[in-house]
């Protein structure tokens, strides 16, 4: 399921991305190439539809990035005796060194 919002998340983040440069930032773009009022898809209506296609892809955008966040895979509890690199490894305690201490002092100012 996870994979599946994934992929879906990618798609509608790709459409957005096309819808988005569609559009011009002064109200022309795709819409600017209709220049009769009188067609079904005038300038007017692309603009909206433009819009509202911008608004649900990045609704749809946001749900699916929380929905993804909700549903990733929960690892699984890491055994104690096991390390995260290598799960076949069997982890060993090292002992902590002790300090070394000096045999014999010196007089100061030798």
């Amino acid at each position: 399921m996870y994979v599946f919002i994934t992929i879906l998340a990618i798609l509608v983040a790709i459409i957005l991305a096309l819808v988005v440069l569609v559009q011009n930032s002064k109200g022309g773009g795709l819409a600017a190439n209709f220049a009769s009022q009188t067609q079904v898809m005038g300038v007017r209506k692309t603009a909206d539809f433009l819009e509202k296609a911008t608004w649900s892809l990045a609704i749809a955008l946001l749900v699916l990035s929380l929905a993804a966040t909700a549903l990733i895979p929960k690892q699984e509890t890491i055994d104690a005796t096991k390390t995260e690199l290598n799960p076949n490894a069997i982890k060993t305690s090292v002992p902590a060194q002790q300090p070394v201490q000096p045999t014999q002092t010196l007089p100061v100012g030798q």
